[in-house]
């Protein structure tokens, strides 16, 4: 794996080098999906009870993209659902530090697939 553009704060490089909740969730009973020519995101969410109990990503992108799915699974385990349909853009890159402008998309597409996978959930 590449080193990341040093531009990146040490929470966005945490995050890219020891992602959390990389991979598969075998029994995820929500999927959410969202993409653009550059990159790829894949949310599973296993909800139990109006609650996340368990939220794991497949990200193909670059560093941005992958820290952001891994700061959002974090933020996503133990919300309610109410809590993880307000989940924004803005939410990500303050859990993040911030990302360089050029990068903004990458919270705004996690955000997508979290929308994508909650309005799944159920059917």
């Amino acid at each position: 794996m590449a080193e990341p553009d040093l531009n990146y704060n040490e929470t966005v490089l945490d995050h890219f080098r020891a992602p959390r909740n990389a991979g598969a969730l075998a029994d995820a009973n929500a999927v959410g999906q969202a993409s653009n020519p550059a990159m790829s995101i894949k949310l599973m969410l296993r909800i139990e009870n109006d609650h996340i109990r368990e939220a794991h990503f497949q990200t193909k992108g670059c560093p941005a993209s992958i820290a952001t799915s891994s700061i959002a699974t974090e933020l996503l385990t133990g919300a309610s659902l109410a809590d993880a349909s307000a989940l924004s853009r803005d939410t990500l890159l303050d859990a993040l530090g911030g990302l360089p402008k050029n990068k903004h998309h990458c919270p705004t597409l996690v955000a997508k697939a979290v929308q994508a996978a909650l309005a799944n959930f159920g059917n």
